[in-house]
């Protein structure tokens, strides 16, 4: 399926300054397979060493919290939205 993935500032080196990129998958895990294929290096900012989603990583699937939803297994119908925001810390 494809989808568009809107990329936060702080990624954008990997995806060469582009603040949404097209990738393919069913699941949101095979999406980021998509996104590390076409952007080396950016699964590695998204998700930790045991292949999970990073603590501080929020991401949505069409508005909805994948938290919420059934995490990396979340599926992404064709047209889906998909937001990558990492959290910000601050005081």
């Amino acid at each position: 399926m494809s989808v568009k993935v809107r990329i936060p500032t702080i990624l954008r080196t990997y995806t060469g300054g582009q603040a949404e990129v097209p990738a393919e998958g069913a699941t949101l895990s095979e999406v980021i397979q998509s996104l590390e294929t076409n952007h080396p290096g950016i699964s590695g900012r998204v998700l930790d060493d045991q292949g999970k989603l990073r603590r501080f990583v929020n991401v949505y699937v069409n508005d909805d919290d994948i938290r919420f939803e059934q995490g990396l297994e979340t599926a992404t119908p064709a047209g889906a939205g998909i937001s990558i925001i990492p959290a910000v810390a601050g005081g």
